[in-house]
């Protein structure tokens, strides 16, 4: 008889296996990986040794340790979560991460039937995902599969966003009480919201690999 480890082992890439049928059919590239470490080893061998690399503010690309990965290699990486730089520096760094070769984000919500959903703040991570880099390579782990968008944005509204600007220290009603009350604060975290419903072949087909992980990265 299967362990309880490799029955929900088991149903977690049988979830996997039907998303990356529906993203497939959308026009997405998708690759599975089992674990971060096989996440990491599959990024690696999707971005050329000389490629310029901008990384959006993902929690996710970080647990993977990416970054540390492609700085070792020798690969020029642009991100902007770097401390003790000026609110003028951090926004002429996100500019610049729209002029990379490569693009790495996560998203915040993939639809069962194959859309990218997010919201950001100032809209730098889904720029970049729409129309910037030539390749854009999302990595998500199973904890961010959702039935569709409707719940795609419950979710985000009131697990990630909360989540992460309790992280960020962010002045807004969700970082103080973990639920969404669709604020007006002036540092409200979600202002834009995307679905990428197909990818977008430009310029070149597939535009946007999407790695899914079969663990929980992220919020």
């Amino acid at each position: 008889m299967a362990g309880v480890d490799e029955l929900l082992s088991w149903h977690v890439h049988q979830k996997l296996l039907r998303v990356k049928d529906a993203l497939e059919k959308n026009g997405f590239r998708v690759i599975l990986a089992e674990n971060r470490q096989e996440a990491l080893e599959k990024v690696l061998a999707l971005i050329p040794p000389d490629a310029r690399v901008g990384v959006g503010g993902s929690l996710t690309i970080r647990e993977v340790g990416i970054i540390e990965a492609l700085t070792q290699r020798g690969n020029e990486v642009v991100h902007h979560w770097v401390s003790g730089i000026s609110a003028q520096e951090r926004y002429a760094l996100m500019r610049e991460e729209l002029n990379t070769d490569v693009f790495l984000c996560s998203s915040n919500a993939i639809t069962k039937d194959g859309k990218l959903v997010n919201v950001d703040d100032c809209g730098n991570r889904v720029a970049a995902m729409i129309f910037g880099p030539r390749k854009v390579i999302v990595v998500a782990g199973e904890n961010k599969i959702v039935r569709n968008v409707e719940e795609a944005v419950q979710r985000i509204r009131g697990v990630a966003a909360p989540l992460n600007a309790r992280r960020l220290g962010v002045e807004v009603p969700c970082a103080k009480t973990g639920a969404c009350v669709d604020c007006k604060a002036p540092k409200r975290v979600c202002r834009v919201t995307t679905i990428i419903e197909r990818d977008l072949h430009q310029p070149d087909p597939p535009h946007i690999t999407v790695v899914l992980v079969a663990e929980r990265l992220g919020f």
